[in-house]
């Protein structure tokens, strides 16, 4: 299936999903959690590798006492994101896949994306869990084995690399793989069990900073840091905003939406107070933390344990140690598992090889989808730096949450999709008015509908304005992103240049912005919509972008190749067998 011009490739990139799937069995009718047990399923989802692990790393590296701001950040951008996820979660309620939101409402090279990102995302995130797994297991037990692995292998090990290869890590991917592909299944129960254990210990966490704490540690001198031993740890690149996004990405991905009852209150509810209770429990760990260890005497790998080593409580240094085991556990078994979802669903549409969708018969497991995923996970924890996987997984999931925010602008200024193709061209030709002079009046009349459209509700021409408008503002909003990373400094303290551009660029997205405004939305009731757009999907997208701005070079790098195998992938395959493309035919 070659392209014969230009057109037709476009056409191909941007072919969508319609509204509703295209089987019965991807509809799943019980429908029997409320609130409370998506917040449950929310918070276990959440409180994991971040509370424990990164939370001592951003203190240690980046913030210091102002983790708390950096984790305040963080949270407002998850709360823009989660009201997009809201919508379509509410709007398209037989899938919770970002994968497929881009697909129906954006089209197949930017679902192809996003499905991209989503498995780098969750296949990083599961690497990175597992790697801090075994950091909190082999602190445990006084890191005997990650000082016998490092005399061994440090010196072979490059230096982009992790300074020895973690077999631990490995270990407890492959064990998840195997259980998975012999037909395991996330539990609900358990998942509850350990985030009721794991709050109640956040709590005593909490409050036994307060008790021990010392204000000092927030009002340090110079003669404080003379203790500080340079070069002491090696996790300095981390985007101090980016980082704190990594430890609350878990909130989005966790909704079964199917099973929600009302969806249209549960799930936006459910996502702001998870926001919100996982806020409190970040920030007041990081207080607790930063008041009982001065932050530059944090432990990068093992933080909570050995903090209440620092203040000479050591049973309590076990029961946390032994509840971070636990946490992460269940946080790992709900990142892996959607995981072979993602891959055999891009694989059912033609994107990625059909193999990969293959089940194995005695389990109705996707069982090649599991052992790819499972092999790329355990090789990325055996020799990748904590760090890397950090960073990775959170430029990843910025890039999907773009496009969520994206797809939403998109989707609520489209004609319903079950428009017919004979309603479609009628209106195509009344907007159009072939009958008007050519070019000038056809000019005027564009410009004329830019700003007050022929129509109350969308139509092809409205949709195609929209989505025009809004890939015009995603690479103003970039490029201003950019400005504001790299050189922030000149663009406030009046730089003719830099402010120059800053200020046409802003103009310039007002302008487009009052574009979109004016085009007509979707009147249906029926489903939870984000509120004040089309202001409230630009602001996260611009909040998203500018926080992947703030990753080093290195990220970008390994982004880029990971992306580059990707659109190799898409253009010499999936291009070509698509679902879309072959149904189209």
């Amino acid at each position: 299936m070659r392209c014969q011009d230009p057109r037709q490739c476009g056409q191909k990139l941007i072919r969508r999903q319609p509204l509703e799937p295209r089987e019965e069995s991807e509809i799943l009718l019980s429908r029997h959690l409320n609130i409370l047990h998506l917040v449950v399923l929310g918070v276990g989802s959440t409180l994991g590798v971040g509370v424990y692990i990164v939370v001592g790393e951003v203190a240690l590296f980046v913030a210091g006492p102002a983790i708390i701001i950096s984790f305040l950040v963080a949270a407002l951008s998850s709360v823009l994101s989660g009201l997009c996820y809201a919508e379509f979660g509410t709007r398209i309620k037989w899938t919770s896949s970002a994968y497929h939101y881009s697909y129906i409402s954006v089209g197949e090279l930017w679902a192809f994306i996003a499905g991209w990102n989503l498995i780098l995302s969750y296949v990083f995130a599961t690497a990175s869990v597992s790697k801090a797994w075994s950091y909190t297991f082999d602190g445990l037990i006084g890191n005997h084995i990650s000082q016998a692995l490092q005399r061994g292998f440090s010196q072979y090990m490059p230096d982009y690399l992790a300074r020895y290869p973690d077999f631990i890590a490995l270990a407890v991917v492959l064990l998840l793989t195997g259980a998975l592909t012999l037909g395991a299944r996330e539990s609900l129960l358990v998942t509850r069990v350990f985030t009721g254990i794991n709050v109640l210990v956040l709590i005593f966490i909490i409050l036994s900073g307060f008790f021990k704490g010392d204000l000092h540690n927030w009002k340090l001198t110079e003669q404080d840091y003379t203790s500080i031993t340079p070069g002491s740890g090696g996790l300095s690149s981390l985007g101090p905003l980016a980082i704190c996004f990594y430890a609350l990405v878990g909130i989005l991905c966790f909704h079964p939406k199917q099973e929600a009852l009302n969806p249209r209150r549960s799930i936006p509810w459910s996502i702001l107070i998870t926001i919100f209770i996982c806020f409190l429990a970040y920030s007041g760990v990081s207080a607790a933390l930063t008041l009982m260890v001065p932050y530059y005497l944090i432990h990068p790998e093992s933080p909570l344990p050995q903090a209440f080593l620092y203040i000479g409580w050591d049973v309590a240094r076990y029961v946390v140690a032994v509840t971070t085991l636990c946490a992460l556990t269940s946080r790992l078994q709900s990142i892996f598992f959607p995981i072979p979802v993602v891959i055999r669903d891009m694989a059912r549409d033609g994107l990625l090889f059909r193999k990969l969708a293959s089940v194995f018969v005695h389990t109705g497991t996707p069982i090649m989808a599991i052992m790819s995923s499972g092999n790329i996970a355990g090789l990325l924890a055996l020799l990748f730096k904590f760090s890397d996987l950090v960073d990775l997984m959170s430029i990843g999931n910025l890039l999907v949450y773009s496009l969520v925010s994206f797809s939403v602008l998109v989707l609520r200024y489209q004609p319903e999709q079950t428009l017919s193709k004979k309603e479609e061209i009628d209106i195509s030709r009344h907007e159009a008015s072939p009958s008007e002079p050519v070019p000038e009046a056809r000019t005027s009349r564009i410009l004329k509908t830019l700003w007050f459209p022929n129509s109350t509700i969308p139509t092809l021409i409205s949709g195609q304005i929209v989505y025009g408008c809004t890939s015009l503002l995603v690479l103003l909003l970039t490029i201003l992103s950019v400005i504001l990373a790299q050189w922030s400094s000149q663009v406030f303290s009046g730089d003719p240049g830099l402010t120059t551009v800053a200020v046409l660029l802003l103009l310039l997205i007002t302008g487009v912005t009052v574009i979109i405004w004016r085009q007509p939305k979707d009147p249906g009731p029926e489903y939870f919509k984000v509120p004040a757009l089309p202001v409230l999907p630009l602001v996260s997208i611009f909040v998203n972008v500018y926080l992947m701005m703030l990753m080093t070079p290195r990220t970008w790098t390994q982004f880029g190749i990971w992306n580059a195998i990707g659109f190799l992938i898409y253009f010499g395959y999936g291009i070509r067998h698509s679902l879309a493309g072959n149904n189209h035919r």
